[in-house]
């Protein structure tokens, strides 16, 4: 079998999250995608993807390969354009994850412009708080907020930001406003439940010394809308990104707390921590609908935000 029908094979296997799954959308039977798949690994002497009956993930080496035969399917389809049309075409599916309130907010109407003037790029919108293995997700690009952990990805800063408190006027009304860290245990504090870890550890910098506190949510929830809708309903103080909430601020319908912190749920210090990224892998050669998509949504937030 030629080395681009593995590599069709392999994308799909990962697409698919599993051999039969791929078996299917291939036309392909269980057992010839497994002979494939082995052979595919002893050619080269390597394990490419982690196999149990029921989960299958990539190896360091599976990951790198994959991400060579996502640029290579791209490059033969946009040459295939090519050759049909006379023209570099501008088509394909774009796959983007973010955060529920920065999706609906920002993303949403700048991806709106973007197929207005690239009709035949089909978007994609996941919106969640998770975050995911990019190489195995299928994702193009992921927004999120925070540093760069994973050195095999490409980060790129969309807008400054800062994590604030907050909570409705109603709110302090009835329950008074937090003068220290120390004094949110007396307050109804809604957290974030991200990755099946509770974000109940706030921390607190200063200029004299780093605050760690450990408050007792009244809610959670691991969607970041549903605490903002929370915090506007008066049900308590929520930990949010300026960028999630700076219209309820300007419009009065939230007020921020102990502003005199920079506040976070981990212990960085650094102003960049609790900024807006994009991500994506890092690829030599990535499809001209993904490279187009990332210059105009880094355009759309520099002139929004500066």
């Amino acid at each position: 079998m030629d080395k681009f029908s593995n590599m069709t094979m392999f994308a799909s296997i990962v697409k698919n999250k599993g051999l039969a799954a791929a078996g299917r959308e291939l036309g392909l039977s269980p057992a010839t995608v497994t002979a494939r798949l082995q052979a595919l690994e002893d050619r080269y002497g390597i394990k490419l993807l982690h196999r149990s009956t029921r989960h299958i993930s990539l190896t360091e080496t599976g990951s790198m390969y994959y991400r060579a035969c996502l640029e290579i399917i791209d490059s033969v389809k946009e040459t295939e354009n090519l050759l049909q049309t006379g023209t570099k075409e501008v088509r394909g599916t774009l796959k983007i994850s973010a955060p529920r309130d920065i999706g609906k907010q920002y993303i949403s109407p700048i991806l709106s412009e973007f197929s207005e003037q690239y009709p035949d790029v089909v978007p994609y919108l996941y919106l969640n708080d998770n975050l995911s293995n990019l190489a195995e997700s299928g994702l193009d690009i992921v927004i999120r907020y925070g540093e760069l952990v994973d050195s095999n990805l490409i980060s790129r800063k969309l807008a400054s930001s800062r994590r604030v408190l907050c909570a409705s006027p109603q709110y302090l009304a009835k329950k008074g406003m937090p003068i220290t860290p120390q004094d949110l245990a007396e307050h109804d504090c809604l957290a974030m439940v991200r990755s099946n870890e509770e974000l109940k550890t706030w921390h607190f910098q200063d200029e004299k010394q780093h605050n760690v506190v450990t408050v007792v949510p009244k809610r959670f929830s691991d969607d970041g809308e549903i605490i903002r809708q929370w915090a506007l309903g008066g049900a308590g103080i929520a930990l949010k990104s300026i960028l999630d909430v700076q219209e309820d601020i300007k419009q009065q319908r939230l007020v921020t707390v102990l502003n005199g912190y920079m506040k976070n749920f981990n212990a960085s210090t650094s102003s960049t921590g609790a900024n807006l990224n994009v991500i994506y892998l890092s690829r030599q050669y990535q499809p001209k609908r993904l490279r187009l998509f990332l210059d105009f949504l880094i355009e759309r937030f520099a002139a929004k935000f500066g």
